[in-house]
This record gives C-alpha cells, structure tokens and sequence, in this order.
C-alpha cells in the first residue's frame, strides 16, 4: 500500500539509513566550509537546517560554531539527533509544510529534500514558510540535484549490497518527476519503496523562488561552489534573500 506521502514512510524506516549509510560526510562538510565561509557567517548565526535528517550537517555547523536548530518530518531520525544536542544545537520534528514560530538568521535546505510534493503550490508555500521564518537580511540556501545532469546521466538499473541486504534499484523520469524505485527482501519480508522528486530546473526553481518572494543571489553547481553549468554541473545550489 502506497501512502500519499513516501517521504513520510520511507525515511522513518531503518532501512533508509542502511542504503545511504555510505553518504559522504566529507564531502558534505567541504560544503558546510565553503558556503559558510562565502556567506561570511558570524558566529552569531542562528542557523535553521530543514529537514536535518539524523543531523550531519547540523552537528557539523554547530562544530562551526554556530547556532543551529535541525527539524524534520521524520521522528526516528530526530531521536538520533537528539543525542547531539548541547546548548546550541537542538532537533525537534518538524513539517516543512508548518510555518515557523521562530525566525532563523539562515535557512539551509540541503541534500534534494524538496519537490516531493504533486501541486506546485504545495512546493511554493514550504518556501513561502521558509521565507517567513528568515529574519530581516536572512539568507537561504538551496541544495537540490541538477535535473537536466541527472537526465542525461540517468542509471536505470542497480544493484547494492549494504549490511547484507540486497537493493535493487530502478531510475525513471515519468511525468515531470524523477522516480527511484527501491526493494529489497530484509526481516523476513519483502519491501518495496519509491522516493520522488520533481523534475525542477533552474528555470522552474527560479520560477518558484519569484512567487515565494525570494531574490536569487548566487546559482553554483558544486560543493566547490563552482558556476553552475547546465552541462556538467551535478548539484543546483541556490543562495536567495
């Protein structure tokens, strides 16, 4: 049975972690670094990572010095979290669909975790709420995958072994989303998940940053914050006021 939301049940599973266990922290950090350094953030930063997953990236910005709340959808990974929380490093649930209470000097959205949702609208107002959540001069960052790369670089069929659980995994584009079915037999059953993200490129993101009221002020297409190349660039990677 599928729900509406996959994100809600996949990423709550164990499995989830397992497959992507492998993600490479360096790299991720290299670009806590740079765009850190960039955006020449004072310590005073409060910084909002949305959603924070287990908290990577959160517990490495607060290594930074930095002021952070991680919130996510996903009340399994925010018990992780939790165990690396200290005075300036806090984690609790949150639905990027909810609007903010409080105001965060910088939002980080990172790793593709948008365009989950079928209505545009329902995409525009998670920005919308992110834009509200900024405080006066706040700054936005927007880590999403490069569509048009992953068009031309699409691998349709592999296979992974991880903690000796076998994933079978298939890749689609199929109206206007990026499919990535995944199943695998584990615990004595057989479980099949797929993760769906919306075919957005940077005409349609620009497009959507407008309506949201954002301002684009930086478009890099790597953790090296290189120029962003529609050709070659693997990441599309948005700073916006």
């Amino acid at each position: 049975m599928k729900t509406k939301d996959w994100f809600t049940d996949w990423f709550n599973t164990p499995y989830y972690h397992i497959l992507y266990k492998d993600r490479n922290d360096e790299e991720a950090q290299l670009f806590m670094k740079n765009i850190t350094a960039f955006l020449n953030l004072p310590k005073t930063t409060h910084i909002l990572d949305l959603p924070c997953g287990k908290g990577r990236h959160s517990v490495f910005l607060n290594s930074l010095g930095y002021k952070v709340t991680g919130g996510d959808l996903a009340e399994n990974s925010i018990k992780t979290a939790q165990k690396f929380e200290n005075d300036t490093l806090k984690f609790k649930v949150h639905d990027m669909r909810k609007p903010f209470k409080n105001t965060y000097n910088t939002v980080f959205n990172l790793f593709t975790s948008f365009g989950y949702f079928d209505e545009d609208k329902e995409d525009i107002l998670i920005l919308k709420n992110i834009k509200n959540g900024l405080k006066k001069d706040g700054v936005f960052v927007f880590d999403f995958l490069n569509a048009a790369f992953v068009k031309a670089n699409l691998v349709a069929k592999e296979t992974k072994v991880v903690d000796d659980i076998t994933f079978y995994i298939t890749r689609e584009i199929t109206d206007g989303f990026i499919l990535k079915n995944i199943s695998f037999y584990a615990d004595g059953k057989n479980h099949s998940f797929t993760e769906r993200v919306k075919y957005l490129d940077l005409d349609k993101m620009k497009a959507y940053f407008n309506e949201a009221g954002f301002a684009i002020t930086n478009v890099f297409g790597d953790y090296n914050l290189t120029n962003f190349n529609i050709e070659t660039s693997n990441r599309l990677i948005l700073v916006a006021k």
